[in-house]
């Protein structure tokens, strides 16, 4: 097993990695939409997906994939509402439409409206 690190996503803010690399399987944390730059939460359902997307698409970076080898996603909305603004920002970076989840919760981290999470190939 292989801890995944990068500091162009957020850091953990708990006791996890933001991801593994296990028998050239990549699992993302759930990202949410932190900038890593500056520790701030953008506003809105779509600037967060984008945000979390970007995250997610860091670390696979940093594990040697990309979004076009992601297979599964988890997907988290404190809002079922946002769901199909949520759909047109998530599709702009998961073309290959790997298998998904998609739940609504109570909340999320931070009081943020969505988190992601992915697994890939290399």
């Amino acid at each position: 097993m292989k801890v995944i690190e990068t500091k162009k996503a957020p850091g953990a803010i708990g006791p996890y990695s933001q991801g593994f690399e296990v028998g050239g399987m990549v699992f993302t944390s759930g990202q949410i939409p932190v900038n890593p730059e500056n520790g701030e939460v953008p506003e809105g359902i779509a600037a967060q997906a984008r945000q979390s997307c970007e995250n997610v698409g860091a670390i696979l970076k940093a594990a040697g994939t990309d979004f076009d080898r992601v297979f599964k996603t988890t997907c988290f909305l404190a809002d079922m509402a946002d769901f199909a603004e949520f759909n047109q920002v998530y599709a702009e970076y998961f073309v290959s439409k790997p298998a998904r989840s998609c739940v609504a919760v109570r909340t999320l981290p931070k009081g943020v409206l969505c988190e992601i999470e992915a697994t890939a190939v290399k």
